[in-house]
């Protein structure tokens, strides 16, 4: 029950909000006021001014009839006169002579000359004096003239006051019927009318609500009535145009300023990654040649042959590190974006022939050809400089770790078209012992290596791998390593033209 009482009183004051019940209730307002004037007026105003014309015409009516007494006219019917006045405006007339008899009186019983002079004076001149009086008999209230005409006649008018108070009583209860029954025209007239007004000021609300929530696409419909409405809707779409524009110019130049927060995030996040594999790839070569070149200058081995062995140590190692740093750097700018790739259509099969031909002398240390068949043709889309490092690496991974199984010794490269997808699969597979299965995840993390032991003569800079998986992201492709029977088989996949 109490939340019914609730919503309720929350639907009263909702409605209380609306424009239509706010100017309903001002024009209700507005008409009662008015009618409590009026009735104000009436029960204070209107017996006043009542008395005020009663009284005038009480001595236009004196003048009227002191100049029929005065004049010679035969054809005036005095007595028919007098009796015509007296009905049409409810007035007693009495007319005496000099003798106090009576010439015309419509009723003589209304009034004696010893009652002239009592009552309230309203006005009073040489001629006639006007008094209101009260006859005690009935409890009636009168206006009494009473005055002598040029002739010597005396006369007496009397008019009851009684009918002013009806007409106002009267009065009063018609404008009470006329507030009700304009309070009801009212509801009629404001629910048509203020459609007009409030359907548009609605609509304009509800446009507000919408840029108040970043919603700029609803605009007011301009009616050509050039009213303060009309005025109020241009100026909404004018705001919300450049609200608009104001706020994708803030959300453009938000995006900027995050790109550029993001972009200094990974330029400090690459900075400190370098300085990381640097500090920690450079400690071996960097402690060789402190060692070599001590033994140098300490004359270690006096004979020219051992000092040269050192120099070489030395110079062979500068390059190791000349070249990590190098590639470090270059691995860093794709990871981080900072390469761009230029794309084009080649073949692969050209490409991987290019790369076996190049890779000839660390095949023949290992005693081991490379199966390719050569009479394929596949093009690709893709930048050819960095594929040709993704199969370098892969390559140069098998030649490290071919060994002989079951009497083979083997090193091929494989395309395979994969037509759903509409890519080729690039394989490069060498027998030899498997990748372990924790090892799969890690090898493709700079500086992890299967070899423990990370013997420098046969183990690389261990970022190869890492190379082809900053460009195989580039691509969004598919890259990665299986375990086979006799072997391991690498591959990643291509776009195919």
């Amino acid at each position: 029950m109490r939340k019914i009482v609730k919503e309720y009183i929350s639907k009263i004051k909702s409605a209380s909000k609306s424009v239509k019940v706010k100017l309903f209730l001002t024009l209700c307002i507005t008409v009662l006021c008015i009618i409590i004037f009026l009735i104000i007026l009436n029960s204070f105003a209107l017996e006043n001014f009542y008395l005020y014309s009663k009284k005038n015409t009480l001595k236009d009516l004196y003048y009227q009839l002191n100049s029929y007494y005065n004049g010679n006219d035969p054809l005036l019917d005095l007595e028919s006169e007098l009796e015509k006045i007296a009905v049409k405006n409810n007035f007693d007339i009495t007319i005496l002579d000099e003798d106090n008899m009576y010439i015309y009186s419509s009723d003589r019983n209304f009034y004696t000359v010893k009652d002239s002079n009592k009552g309230e004076l309203l006005e009073e001149t040489e001629r006639f004096r006007i008094l209101k009086q009260k006859d005690f008999k009935n409890g009636l209230n009168y206006i009494i003239l009473s005055g002598t005409f040029d002739n010597g006649y005396h006369l007496y008018i009397r008019i009851p006051v009684t009918s002013i108070q009806d007409s106002v009583r009267i009065s009063n209860n018609f404008l009470l019927l006329m507030a009700g029954f304009t309070i009801f025209i009212s509801a009629i007239l404001v629910s048509v009318i203020s459609k007009k007004f409030t359907e548009p000021i609605l609509e304009l609300n509800k446009i507000a609500k919408e840029m108040a929530n970043l919603d700029f696409s609803h605009k007011y419909r301009i009616k050509d009535a050039d009213d303060e409405i009309d005025n109020l809707g241009k100026s909404i779409n004018t705001m919300s145009d450049k609200l608009e524009k104001t706020i994708n110019q803030l959300r453009s130049t938000n995006v900027e300023l995050e790109k550029d927060i993001e972009q200094k995030s990974k330029i400090d996040e690459m900075r400190k990654t370098f300085i990381s594999d640097v500090s920690h790839e450079l400690k071996t070569p960097i402690a060789l040649i402190q060692g070599y070149s001590e033994g140098l200058l300490e004359n270690v081995n006096s004979d020219e042959e051992s000092r040269k062995f050192y120099a070489e140590v030395i110079l062979d190692e500068t390059n190791k590190m000349d070249r990590l740093v190098k590639q470090l750097l270059e691995l860093m700018k794709l990871e981080y974006g900072k390469r761009e790739f230029n794309n084009k259509s080649f073949d692969i099969v050209e490409l991987e022939r290019e790369v076996i031909r190049k890779s000839k002398l660390l095949l023949d240390e290992v005693k081991v050809e490379v199966s390719l068949d050569e009479n394929q043709q596949i093009s690709v889309i893709a930048d050819d400089f960095y594929i040709e490092q993704v199969i370098t690496n892969y390559l140069t991974n098998a030649i490290k770790n071919v060994k002989e199984i079951d009497g083979k010794r083997e090193i091929r490269v494989e395309n395979e078209i994969l037509e759903n997808e509409g890519k080729v699969r690039i394989k490069v597979f060498n027998t030899g012992e498997k990748i372990a299965e924790e090892d799969i995840e890690n090898i493709w993390k700079r500086f992890y290596k299967v070899d423990k032991s990370r013997n420098r003569e046969k183990g690389g800079s261990g970022i190869g791998l890492a190379f082809v998986r900053a460009i195989m992201r580039y691509y969004h492709s598919d890259y990665g390593v299986k375990n086979l029977e006799n072997g391991v088989e690498f591959y990643f996949d291509l776009e195919r033209e």
